[in-house]
């Protein structure tokens, strides 16, 4: 039984899913939607506020505030309610509208930074606005959830720690990468305590966090617009990018099983299925990280008006040809 006194204490439910049931993978799929913020962001978002308050940076009267695509603004909008801080997240237009919708049911406050930046993405225009609402207002904190080590620190004493005690003989890992956080926590957690297991990075095509060339992406969570500072890429062995239209026809086939899950989810699993391709038979134990789960995607890759503005007719009726 676990019993909690606030929302913010509930952060890893050590659930995992076997696909080799619903797509034939090998694959245990570690999900991490179960907690009040439905997604993994719950845990680095817990560890820096944590981190900020017993170094004094936030106070009665603070306001919270962070550029988020999405979950991680969910979850720091459950800490500042829980703990009665105020919280502003700054967003584009890529992030889900029930994700807007969660944050101002929380009590929390959403700018919408529609402006791209230099690079034709949001996230430099959504950070320089952050640091203009700091400098304007002395008692709002920014996190910094690209820069800060409580971001990685916890998925190193979470996520990886309770992975790596679940399957102790684990051979890959595959682990989706944004601000770069729950990778580096989980690399840097595997290279000391687990060596011999294989850490597979899944980015989007069009992120340039490992590299690569810059281009549209349109489904929040994973990849970004500009290198992240977190990222070591040294400490991972292997680097997939995955299609965004891969991402939806992953997430459908799920669906279309009763496994609902969210567009990271759809990309990691899109990944560990092309590296099985080419890898049958060569691994007994394999985990992926689900980040979150789909209702919040309603609007967007389980919607076939969304799916076809933003790729058009032929990637729609391929996916709902092989969904």
């Amino acid at each position: 039984m676990t019993v909690i006194t606030a929302a913010h204490e509930l952060l890893d439910s050590d659930v995992y899913i076997d696909l080799r049931a619903s797509l034939g993978l090998p694959l245990h799929l570690k999900c991490e939607g179960f907690n009040f913020a439905g997604s993994i962001k719950i845990q680095p978002a817990a560890q820096m506020v944590e981190a900020a308050q017993r170094d004094g940076l936030i106070g009665p009267d603070s306001v919270l505030i962070e550029s988020s695509s999405g979950n991680l603004g969910v979850a720091l909008a459950v800490i500042a309610a829980s703990k009665g801080l105020g919280f502003i997240c700054v967003t584009d237009p890529n992030c889900n509208p029930a994700t807007t919708a969660l944050i101002r049911a929380l009590g929390g406050e959403v700018v919408v930074v529609d402006e791209p930046d230099a690079s034709g993405g949001f996230l430099a225009a959504r950070k320089d606005y952050v640091r203009n609402s700091c400098a304007q207002h002395p008692n709002h904190v920014w996190l910094n959830q690209y820069e800060n080590p409580a971001n990685w620190i916890a998925h190193y004493e979470t996520t990886a720690a309770v992975i790596a005690k679940d399957f102790p003989d684990l051979d890959v890992l595959f682990v989706g990468a944004g601000t770069g956080g729950t990778l580096m926590g989980c690399a840097r957690y595997f290279r000391e305590h687990r060596p011999g297991t294989r850490i597979i990075a899944v980015d989007s095509v069009g992120s340039v966090s490992f590299a690569g060339t810059p281009g549209a992406r349109h489904i929040p969570g994973l990849g970004a617009s500009a290198p992240m500072p977190l990222i070591d890429p040294g400490l991972v062995d292997e680097v997939i990018r995955i299609h965004e239209v891969d991402t939806i026809h992953t997430c459908r086939r799920l669906a279309a099983c009763g496994l609902l899950l969210g567009g990271s989810s759809g990309t990691v699993i899109s990944a560990a299925a092309q590296w099985f391709a080419q890898h049958r038979g060569t691994v007994q134990t394999a985990v992926a990280i689900a980040p979150d789960l789909g209702e919040r995607y309603l609007n967007t890759i389980y919607n076939d008006t969304w799916v076809s503005h933003h790729y058009g007719q032929d990637d729609l009726h391929k996916i709902l040809e092989t969904s």
